[in-house]
């Protein structure tokens, strides 16, 4: 009987994925981690490795399809995958099984060339997580059993048949609950009213983050001349998606300033051989990204996020920053995790794999999540002070603007200085006008006499 594989979970808050391209064919021998297809997800495009081996019977998915967690990719022969299990379990027993062949992928490919497998591609922004889907909760069943189709059902039964008394039935159609949607809290799994209002809540939360905005149509542009459309990509619509959900969500104010960076060369020359040897360059970047860690530690409330549904204030007690880098698909936002703890030549290093992979398009999802303050940078474009969007669910967002040369009065003489604009956009629900003033005045203070570096704060 054939095997199904199915498409494995995508990552937390990733509910479905576009199928950018099939890598094998029916009648191909395919190996357990050979990658069979290219999809896209909200943040990145990655090539999906099987988890059997043997021969492909069926195909069921084509490119520019929609999947989701579950959905059946292909069927192999069980005979077959039976047969290539012993080649699978380790990289050094596979040449000694296929013989010449150096690897899985190009093992047994006798019939078909095989398309040559894409580089995974960079992720996005983090973005905001999606609503939740409905299927979401299914794959693990569907992957449970996969030659049992009919096995997912029972829980949507089981839930159609809910738990409640008359009066709660009656309370939910009021206000326009199903109550089979309900998750019972009651001993049994009954329902009672609190759970009904929960629920309420938590829809009417999801609806607005995904409905409400409501774009209004467009005028009839051809009516004026010639036009063309493109569809936006998966990626292009998260970007959009998560624009949307920060300037609905988050009332934001920004305040500027400019900071004297002199002082960061003699910190560049300090640690310039450690970050040598360990394979990176201490840049201006760099040392910014240390500064706002520890920034971030002296105000706790920038490294944070306002839960609006239960009326508090989660403070995170890590310091992940994330870097707003260009990638030929769109804005992308990389993290430097444990910012706070690291010294300068790791953070260095970091930099240099976030820009290469970005570069090769192999940024991975993981890479994506987590950040807790975002730092966005146009000064290679010689953009002065700008207006970031603070990155959702975050609190905060630095742009740094390029460095220009500024008078600057030293015992009562003119000199020229080279400034940073720094920009600092907050959300004003957590962050008053004063607080964000202070963050900013104590950043300046760092960047123009990063003493704290060398007293310690670098390692």
């Amino acid at each position: 009987m054939p095997t199904e594989f199915r498409l494995p979970e995508l990552g937390e808050g990733i509910a479905e994925a576009d199928v950018i391209r099939v890598l094998v064919h029916e009648g191909d021998t395919i190996a357990v981690g050979q990658a069979v297809a290219t999809i896209e997800t909200e943040k990145a495009t990655v090539d999906v490795p099987s988890e059997v081996a043997g021969t492909v019977t069926s195909i069921a998915v084509k490119e520019g399809q929609t999947v989701s967690p579950g959905t059946v990719i292909l069927a192999v022969d069980a005979a077959a995958s039976a047969q290539a299990a012993p080649t699978a379990p380790t990289p050094e027993a596979q040449p000694a099984a296929a013989g010449s062949a150096p690897t899985p992928e190009a093992a047994p490919q006798p019939s078909a060339p095989a398309q040559p497998a894409p580089t995974p591609v960079p992720a996005a922004e983090q973005p905001a997580a999606p609503a939740p889907h409905p299927a979401a909760p299914e794959p693990a069943t569907a992957n449970a059993a996969p030659a049992q189709p009919a096995t997912p059902p029972p829980a949507p039964a089981a839930r159609s048949g809910a738990f409640a008394a008359p009066s709660v039935r009656l309370f939910a159609r009021e206000i326009g609950v199903d109550i089979a949607t309900v998750t019972g809290s009651a001993p049994g799994g009954r329902i009672d009213i609190e759970d009904v209002k929960r629920h309420a809540r938590e829809h009417t939360s999801s609806a607005a983050s995904t409905s409400s905005y409501a774009p209004q149509a467009l005028p009839d542009f051809s009516a004026f001349g010639p036009v063309a459309r493109e569809p936006l990509s998966r990626f292009r619509r998260t970007v959009a998606r998560n624009m949307v959900t920060s300037a609905s969500e988050i009332p934001q104010v920004t305040l500027f300033a400019s900071a004297d960076i002199g002082a960061f060369e003699a910190v560049r020359r300090a640690h310039r051989d450690e970050a040598s040897k360990a394979g990176g360059t201490i840049t201006n970047l760099v040392i910014l990204v240390k500064l706002i860690a520890l920034a971030l530690r002296e105000f706790p409330h920038f490294n944070a996020s306002i839960d609006m549904q239960a009326d508090e204030l989660v403070l995170k007690d890590y310091v992940h920053i994330g870097l707003a880098v260009d990638t030929d698909r769109g804005l992308a936002v990389s993290v430097f995790r444990d910012a706070d703890k690291k010294s300068l030549a790791e953070l260095a290093v970091d930099l240099k794999g976030i820009i290469e992979r970005s570069k090769a398009n192999t940024m991975t999802i993981e890479e994506m999540r987590g950040s807790t303050f975002t730092i966005s940078t146009l000064e290679s474009m010689g953009i002065g002070h700008f207006t970031p969007l603070v990155n959702w669910p975050e609190v905060a967002i630095l742009g740094v603007g390029r460095d220009t040369d500024l008078p600057s009065y030293e015992n009562d003489e003119l000199h020229a200085r080279r400034r940073w604009a720094l920009s600092l956009s907050l959300d004003h629900r957590v962050v008053d006008g004063a607080d964000g003033a202070r963050f900013l005045s104590w950043l300046v203070n760092a960047i123009q006499q990063p003493s704290m570096l060398d007293a310690g704060g670098a390692s």
